[in-house]
């Protein structure tokens, strides 16, 4: 499973960094993600990272959002930079996971953390 944390209300302009670890019977993990779902509109991919590290972002973050991992904690970060009134949502992690009982990566959802920018 995925266990997000880090979201919380903040003042435009501010940062935050959101954590999620992954825990349970899992041998390796493949791409690691976050996504967002704010209200009235549908969810989107805000960044991933692969297991060798090479990182995407969407348009509306780059240059604004850090995405890592540090894979001996299992643990997918995302430091937000220079937060707006676009940004609110509730932020969801998403990872590809290997384990002992499934031929092929399982893909998993953490239950999400809710961000909120004051202006």
């Amino acid at each position: 499973q995925l266990q997000a944390s880090g979201g919380g209300l903040v003042q435009a302009g501010g940062s935050l960094r959101l954590s999620c670890t992954a825990s349970g019977s899992i041998l390796s993990i493949d791409d690691m993600g976050w996504y967002r779902r704010a209200p009235g509109k549908e969810r989107e991919l805000v960044a991933s990272i692969t297991s060798r590290g090479r990182t995407k972002y969407t348009d509306s973050v780059k240059g604004r959002f850090t995405i890592s991992r540090d894979n001996t904690k299992r643990t997918v970060y995302l430091q937000m930079n220079s937060l707006n009134a676009d940004d609110i949502a509730v932020y969801l992690c998403n990872a590809d996971v290997r384990d002992a009982y499934s031929e092929y990566p399982v893909n998993i959802w953490g239950q999400g953390t809710l961000v909120t920018v004051s202006s």
